[in-house]
């Protein structure tokens, strides 16, 4: 297989995921206006179950389906790598099979006995159950297209799977609203089921278009070992259960603040309803606006693993390095700017997105603030944690976040008892935690991979345009407030930040005119800013 750098791979990852988030916006705001608190109710007693079940069922099979098709693709054995991904096909549809049927018959049982909700919450689970049939077989696909580092089929599927899941989602709520808004919510949760069907139905289209190139490797495949079914499941099962318990634990960072911050905040002389408010202020407001940042950074993190595998497993120590620090390099250029752009604006975003909750919103402010910090380190870490299990140290980033997580309950814990701090002290509990992590995940890049990045190019350049482009947001911010509302001015304020981190970034040569050519109308971009004239 000829060099493939991860680039390309993340930047169509990336647009997709920012379509999918857009996607995701139109959905859930238009729902709570058709369904009201009671329908959502119903619906989020449904969904948390279903990504749970999900998230054991397929986290980490798509990340080691990559990994060990990228191992054989790289030596040549195109069949094996075919194999790898009909064994990984069996294994997802039985663990779709299992877990959906367990969703759909349990739902009476999960609902009233576990979860004591009301029993019209019933609908929902069942009408989502399915979505855990198509799901893990869709995810079979796309771990064999991006071990091959083809990463378009799997962008393709995610967009129109959310695409559907709106549409049908939406439509099913408006349509069975006069049966009942628990009926109206069951729709809604279908939405997810019928978007995953035709996500499954797209990428299954691709891979049919592509088969008869993949046979054709096949017959010219290199000869090679060819490890039994049972050695081929158990190493997808070495890979994956260290990534599945790695996704675990951010949602359990996440929950450390439910258990830890309302109790403090109460021990510390707040009233039990002031106390929720301000942890509604952290996690309701502040923590969701943080999840950008990671939608851009996790596409390079998928885009990696297969690059850094293959590269890897070849010897290739150069080109592994080289992808390496770009890696670093690209999740810098990306954190760094979301990342400022959120702490300087943060009171106006907080104030453009709640404007009929302005007093909450202006508290949460604070929180975003701090949590926007921690977001850089979050960036590297999802990073360094792909570059680590391409070279098959899947449970050193475990380790590393479960340190962080370790160091967030003794920060939150402390700091949320002083009342002058409250739920800043979470939001610092969480910075300090991917800070941790990151650090620990660098010195581990470093020690396994020998990558020593230009400390220069890969954080200077980046911190630079980010800061040049902070100071004239605010600026911009504060001459157009003078003459117009909060809206305006914060929309004219982040595309002015936009165009002059660009601008930065490009003339500083934080990204080098080879890089930027593999981007989508990337040789005009060169031109028009004349970045390879010779000095």
């Amino acid at each position: 297989m000829a060099k493939k750098s991860f680039f390309k791979g993340a930047v169509i990852l990336g647009v997709a995921g920012i379509i999918v988030k857009i996607f995701g916006a139109f959905f859930r705001i238009p729902l709570a206006n058709i369904i009201g608190d009671t329908g959502m109710g119903y619906y989020q007693t449904a969904y948390p179950v279903y990504v749970l079940l999900l998230t054991l069922s397929t986290a980490g099979i798509p990340t080691a389906i990559a990994r060990l098709v990228s191992e054989r693709t790289t030596e040549g054995n195109h069949r094996e790598a075919y194999r790898i991904f009909t064994v990984s096909f069996r294994l997802l549809l039985g663990l779709g099979i299992v877990t959906s049927l367990i969703l759909f018959f349990g739902a009476p049982y999960i609902v009233q006995y576990i979860m004591k909700e009301e029993t019209e919450a019933v609908y929902s689970m069942r009408s989502i159950a399915p979505a855990l049939l198509f799901v893990p077989i869709m995810a079979a696909f796309r771990g064999y297209f991006q071990g091959k580092q083809d990463m378009a089929p799997t962008a393709s599927s995610q967009v129109v799977e959310q695409a559907f899941r709106v549409a049908f989602g939406l439509s099913a709520a408006v349509l069975l609203l006069p049966l009942g808004v628990q009926f109206a919510a069951a729709g809604a949760s279908a939405g997810a089921a019928i978007g995953g069907l035709f996500g499954l139905l797209g990428i299954f289209i691709i891979f049919l278009r592509k088969r008869s190139g993949i046979k054709e490797e096949c017959r010219n495949s290199a000869e090679g070992e060819s490890e039994s079914v049972r050695r081929i499941l158990g190493r997808i099962v070495a890979i994956a259960v260290p990534v599945t318990i790695g996704a675990a634990i951010m949602p359990i960072m996440t929950n450390i603040d439910l258990f830890i911050v309302v109790r403090r905040l109460v021990e510390s002389g707040y009233t039990s309803a002031e106390a929720n408010s301000l942890y509604g202020q952290l996690s309701g407001f502040a923590t969701p606006l943080i999840n950008l940042p990671q939608v851009l950074t996790q596409a390079i993190a998928m885009s990696l693993v297969p690059a850094v595998a293959a590269a890897f497993i070849s010897g290739d120590r150069e080109f592994l390095q080289y992808n390496t620090a770009f890696g670093i390099r690209t999740a810098m250029i990306i954190g760094m700017p979301c990342s400022v752009g959120l702490m300087v604006l943060s009171e106006p975003i907080m104030l453009l997105l709640y404007p009929a909750q302005k007093a909450s919103a202006s508290n949460a402010a604070e929180s975003l603030f701090i949590l926007a910090f921690g977001a850089i380190f979050l960036s590297l870490v999802q990073t360094l944690t792909g570059i680590l299990q391409g070279v098959k140290k899947q449970m050193v980033p475990v380790m590393n976040l479960c340190i962080g997580a370790v160091a967030k309950i003794i920060i939150t814990y402390i700091l949320t008892g002083i009342p002058s701090v409250n739920v800043k002290g979470a939001a610092a509990g969480t910075a300090v935690a991917y800070i941790t992590a990151a650090l620990l995940n660098y010195r581990a890049v470093r020690k396994y991979t020998g990558t020593r990045p230009d400390l220069a190019l890969t954080f200077g350049k980046p911190v630079l345009s980010s800061v040049v482009m902070g100071a004239v947001v605010l600026a911009v911010y504060h001459g157009v407030s003078m003459f117009a509302g909060n809206t305006v001015s914060t929309m004219i304020s982040v595309f002015c930040g936009v165009i002059i981190y660009a601008f930065c970034i490009l003339r500083l040569k934080g990204i080098t005119p080879e890089e930027i050519r593999m981007l989508p109308k990337g040789e005009k971009i060169v031109k028009i800013f004349r970045l390879d004239r010779k000095k």
